[in-house]
């Protein structure tokens, strides 16, 4: 991570200077975030240690689906994490915009960018590059392992819907409910 060590307001727009941590290089911040000497990112973070599964991808209309799914995925992780494009991009060590242009779908990203990708943002490859079907299953796989749930579950389809309806408002409201206690407890406690 860099040192701040002044923003110059001059008549141009202001300008940050750093002092890279690695070489101690006291610079402009670059358009990329790298060090004009060492050319390590002057933003960076540890990356995490690599990961090695790498699927195939079949066809070209596979290619461009699987392109923005990754896409989708990709900003999806990155919000969760709470990590800016350009917290991202120093993670990987590449230029904000290439971060962009991925989300975005304008770029899609080699196999060696997507388990930087992966490592970046402390993920398996796999969740850069699952489809809304998987991640179904897997939600419902969650959701199911709670045999009460389960046990529900098997009745819903022979519900009518005005049934059904009632029955998930009143889900509902019990889950507001304990939510709204298990809030209340923590105050108490606190």
């Amino acid at each position: 991570m860099a040192t701040t060590v002044v923003t110059m307001p001059l008549t141009m727009p202001a300008r940050e200077v750093l002092r890279c941590e690695h070489c101690q290089l006291v610079q402009f911040r670059t358009s990329n975030s790298m060090c004009r000497r060492c050319h390590k990112a002057l933003d960076m973070e540890e990356a995490p240690a690599p990961i090695a599964m790498v699927p195939a991808v079949d066809s070209d209309s596979e290619e461009s689906d699987a392109g923005l799914r990754v896409a989708s995925q990709v900003k999806e992780i990155r919000k969760a994490r709470h990590l800016s494009q350009r917290q991202l991009a120093s993670r990987m060590q590449v230029p904000r915009t290439y971060i962009s242009k991925i989300e975005n779908g304008k770029a899609i990203p080699t196999l060696g960018s997507l388990e930087r990708l992966a490592y970046a943002l402390e993920v398996d490859i796999c969740h850069l590059v699952r489809d809304g079907r998987g991640r179904r299953e897997e939600e419902t796989a969650q959701i199911l392992a709670d045999p009460f749930l389960a046990e529900i579950a098997q009745y819903l389809p022979r519900l009518e819907p005005l049934q059904r309806s009632l029955l998930l408002n009143q889900v509902r409201d019990r889950a507001r409910e304990a939510a709204r206690e298990q809030a209340l407890g923590k105050r108490r406690t606190a």
